[in-house]
C-alpha cells in the first residue's frame, strides 16, 4: 500500500482549508441577505430604506452599498478645521455685508419720508399730547423743519400716498426671491447677487432724483429696486448648499441673516444724523456707495464654491467638500402636492409666520412714523430713538436661539418648545402695540414699550420660521421658500392698510391699526397653537423599495 508523500498531506490540508472558508463565508451572506438591511447612517432621516432580497433572483454583491450593515460607500467623519479666520465664515460675513447692504437701502425712505414731506399725519389728539416729552427734544422741531427744508425739497404727500411708496418696493421682493434661487442654480451666486447689489446700489443713488421728476417716476424706481433686491435675497441661499457643512448650516445663516437686523438699525440711527445734518438725498447717496463698495468686495472674495475658490486652504477645502459628499442623495421624486395642500401643519406654520411678519414690517414702515407724528421730535433724534428697538432685536435674534436650545436639554417636547418660543414672539409684542396710543401721556414709557415690544419679536425665529425643517426636512427648502414669499406678502399690505387708516381717520388711525395688527396676530397663533406639529408628516416620508 502507498503512503501518501509529505506533499500530499499538505495539498490535502490545504484544501479543506479552503473549502470549509468558502463554506463559512457562504453561510455569513446567505444569512445576512436573508434579513433586511436597514440604512441608519443618517438619524435625522425619518424613513428607512429596506433592501429585499427574493429567491432565485441573482444578487450582485459588487453593487450592494452595504457590508455587514455598514455603508461601505461612506468615509469617515471628516476632520474639523477651526471656525476662527476660516473661508467658509468669510464667506459668511460677507453675506452679512451684503443682506445689512440690502436692507439699509430698502429702509432708507422709512426715515427720510419724515423729512421728505410737510407733516407725516393729519392733526389729531393723538398727536397734541407729549407730556413727559424732554423739552430739548420738542423745543427745535419748528426751527429743525425749516433748516430741513432748505437743504432738501419737501413733498405735500398725504398719509395713503406714503403707503403707497413704502409698498412700491415690496412688490419686486415678494415675485422675484424664487427666479433669484433659480438663476443662482442655474449661472451661479456671485454673478446673480452682484450684479443685484449693483442695480439696487445704482438705483438708490438715483432715488432723489426721481422724486424731483415725480411721484410716477418715484414709484417706477423704487418698483424697479425691489426686483433687483428681491433677485439678490433670493439667491444667496444657493451659496450653502456649496459651502455650509450640514452641522453648521444653522450657525452660518443665522450670521449672514442677522445682517438684515443690523442694517435696520444703522440706517434708522445714521439716516436721521445725516438727514438734519446735509439733507436727505444724501443719505441715500452714502448707502447707495456703500452698496457699490459692497458689491466690489462680492465679486472679488466671493465664490460660488470652495473647489473654485483661490485662498482657500487645503485642509478647509476637503473638511467642507468630504462633509458634503456624506449627505445622503436620493433620487428626485414627484412632489406630493395634493398631501401638502391639504397638510393643517403646514398651513398653520404659513398662517403664523404671515401674521408674524404683519407685525415686523409695522415695526419696519411705520417706527419712524409713529414717533414722529405722536412727539413732534426732530429727525435726528427720530432716528435715534427708531433704531433703538432694533439693536434690541437684535440682539434678542442672536440669543433666541440660545434660549430653544436651552428649553429642548429641559426635556420638553421638541414641538412644546416651537410652541412656547412662537408665543413669545407673538402675543406680548402685540398686546404692547395695542397699549401704545394709550401711554402716549408718558414718552419714557412709550418708548419703553415701543422698544420691548419691537424687541422680543424676532424670538419667533426658531419658533414657526424653522417648523418645515421638523414637518418636512426632504422638502424644507421649497417650503421655507414659499412660507416666506408668502409672508413677505405683508410687506406690500401693511402700508396700504395704514394708509388708508391713517388717511380716513387721522383722530384714532394709529388705534384702530394697531387692533388690526392685534387681531392677524392672535389669528395666526391660535392657528399654530391648535394645528403646529413638529413630526415628519406622512407625505414627507421618503418609501423606496429597492430589490437586489
Amino acid at each position: 500500500m502507498l503512503q501518501p508523500s509529505p506533499g500530499m498531506e499538505k495539498g490535502v490540508c490545504w484544501q479543506q482549508v479552503r473549502e470549509a472558508a468558502q463554506r463559512t463565508r457562504w453561510a455569513c451572506l446567505t444569512s445576512f441577505l436573508r434579513h433586511e438591511v436597514v440604512n441608519t447612517s443618517r438619524p435625522e432621516r425619518a424613513n428607512k430604506m429596506t433592501t429585499v432580497v427574493e429567491p432565485g433572483v441573482p444578487v450582485d454583491i459588487g453593487k450592494s452599498t452595504f457590508s455587514l450593515g455598514i455603508p461601505a460607500n461612506k468615509k469617515p467623519p471628516p476632520r474639523r478645521v477651526p471656525n476662527l479666520c476660516s473661508t467658509r465664515y468669510g464667506i459668511a460675513f460677507m453675506a452679512h455685508f451684503c443682506n445689512f447692504t440690502l436692507i439699509a437701502q430698502n429702509s432708507i425712505i422709512n426715515i427720510t419720508m419724515v423729512a421728505m414731506v410737510n407733516s407725516t399725519d393729519r392733526p389729531s389728539q393723538l398727536n397734541s399730547s407729549t407730556e413727559g416729552l424732554p423739552a430739548n427734544l420738542n423745543s427745535g422741531q419748528h426751527e429743525g423743519s425749516k433748516h430741513l427744508s432748505t437743504k432738501a425739497p419737501v413733498y405735500d404727500w398725504s398719509p395713503q400716498t406714503q403707503g403707497i411708496i413704502f409698498s412700491s418696493i415690496q412688490y419686486g421682493m415678494m415675485l422675484m426671491q424664487a427666479p433669484g434661487g433659480y438663476l443662482a442654480s442655474r449661472i451661479g451666486t456671485k454673478k446673480v447677487v452682484g450684479f443685484a447689489l449693483l442695480g439696487s446700489s445704482l438705483l438708490t443713488l438715483c432715488i432723489p432724483q426721481a422724486a424731483n421728476l415725480g411721484l410716477a417716476f418715484l414709484l417706477t424706481t423704487r418698483a424697479v429696486q425691489g426686483l433687483t433686491q428681491g433677485t439678490a435675497f433670493g439667491g444667496q441661499f444657493v451659496l450653502w448648499q456649496k459651502w455650509a457643512p450640514p452641522h453648521e448650516r444653522s450657525r452660518l445663516c443665522s450670521m449672514a441673516l442677522s445682517g438684515m437686523i443690523l442694517g435696520i438699525f444703522t440706517v434708522l440711527l445714521m439716516g436721521g444724523i445725516i438727514s438734519e445734518a446735509i439733507g436727505w438725498p444724501f443719505v441715500f447717496y452714502v448707502f447707495g456707495g456703500v452698496g457699490a463698495v459692497c458689491c466690489f468686495l462680492w465679486i472679488v472674495l466671493v465664490y460660488d464654491d470652495p473647489a473654485s475658490h483661490p485662498w482657500i486652504s487645503i485642509p478647509e477645502k476637503e473638511y467642507i467638500l468630504s462633509s458634503l459628499e456624506q449627505q445622503d442623495s436620493s433620487a428626485e421624486q414627484p412632489l406630493p402636492i395634493k398631501a401638502m395642500v391639504r397638510s393643517l401643519p403646514l398651513w398653520s406654520m404659513c398662517i403664523c409666520t404671515f401674521s408674524h411678519q404683519w407685525m415686523v414690517n409695522t415695526f419696519i414702515i411705520y417706527t419712524p412714523t409713529y414717533i414722529s407724528s405722536v412727539f413732534k421730535i426732530n429727525i435726528r433724534e427720530n432716528g435715534f430713538l427708531s433704531s433703538l428697538p432694533f439693536f434690541v432685536a437684535w440682539i434678542v435674534g442672536i440669543l433666541g436661539g440660545q434660549l430653544a436650545d436651552f428649553l429642548l436639554t429641559k426635556n420638553l417636547k421638541l414641538i412644546t418648545v416651537r410652541k412656547i418660543i412662537t408665543f413669545l414672539g407673538n402675543l406680548p409684542p402685540a398686546a404692547l402695540m395695542v397699549a401704545l396710543p394709550y401711554l402716549q401721556s408718558s414718552y419714557i414709557t412709550t418708548i419703553a414699550c415701543l422698544t420691548l415690544s419691537c424687541g422680543i419679536c424676532p424670538l419667533s425665529q426658531s419658533g414657526s420660521y424653522i417648523n418645515a425643517l421638523d414637518i418636512a426636512p426632504r422638502y424644507a427648502g421649497l417650503l421655507m421658500g414659499t412660507c416666506r414669499g408668502l409672508a413677505h406678502s405683508s410687506a406690500v399690505l401693511v402700508p396700504i392698510f395704514g394708509g388708508l387708516l391713517l388717511n380716513k381717520d387721522p383722530e384714532f388711525g394709529w388705534t384702530s391699526f394697531f387692533y388690526l395688527l392685534f387681531a392677524i396676530n392672535l389669528f395666526g397663533l391660535i392657528i399654530y397653537l391648535i394645528f403646529g406639529k413638529a413630526d415628519v408628516q406622512d407625505w414627507a416620508k421618503e418609501r423606496t423599495l429597492t430589490r437586489l
